[in-house]
């Protein structure tokens, strides 16, 4: 026994060993090629926006084409209201999909928010969508696009990292919604 533990050869069938307990796992470990994103569903965060937030609350309508609602979180802390939407959008000509978050609030200055859900406080330009002037941000460094509009008591930036054409598209179809009866 002893003379497989030692020297050239021993060190070849531990190795060799060691590579068959490998090949077997990879071969008995499920193996998915789909790709799996989970779907949420934000119908109650606009709801309760609608009645909470002191503001007039924008949500996409309709959502683009095979777009998937990612994520929702609503917070209220110190009487500011904060409403992020995140999305994965359709699948490029490269197969992948890239990331859009819809970011509203109330808090004061409004270009606070903007600079922090931009990561960037340096405005490359306007362009007009639907009618209304939104503010394009870019930070290079972290592939990162904005679009930025203050309104009356409110802000709301769409930004992430999919192309301007992809952001233009999702803030053209924000609708603005009623507040909601108390």
């Amino acid at each position: 026994m002893q003379r497989f533990t030692e020297g050239f050869r021993g060190y070849v069938a531990a190795m060799l060993i060691c590579l068959l307990g490998v090949f077997v796992f990879l071969l008995v470990t499920p193996q998915s090629r789909e790709e799996h994103i989970p779907r949420i569903d934000y119908s109650i965060d606009v709801a309760n926006m609608r009645r909470d937030a002191p503001y007039r609350v924008w949500t996409p309508e309709p959502v683009p084409a095979d777009w998937i609602p990612t994520s929702s979180r609503k917070t209220a802390q110190r009487g500011v209201v904060t409403w992020r939407l995140g999305f994965a959008t359709a699948k490029g000509a490269d197969g992948e999909r890239e990331h859009v978050m819809l970011a509203q609030s109330d808090e004061k200055p409004a270009t606070g928010f903007a600079d922090r859900m931009a990561n960037s406080n340096r405005s490359v330009g306007t362009v007009q969508i639907a009618g209304a002037a939104w503010e394009k941000r870019q930070r290079e460094d972290k592939d990162q696009r904005s679009l930025v509009r203050v309104l009356p008591g409110s802000v709301v930036v769409v930004t992430g990292t999919a192309g301007w054409d992809e952001l233009t598209a999702f803030a053209g179809s924000l609708k603005e919604q009623p507040k909601a009866a108390s």
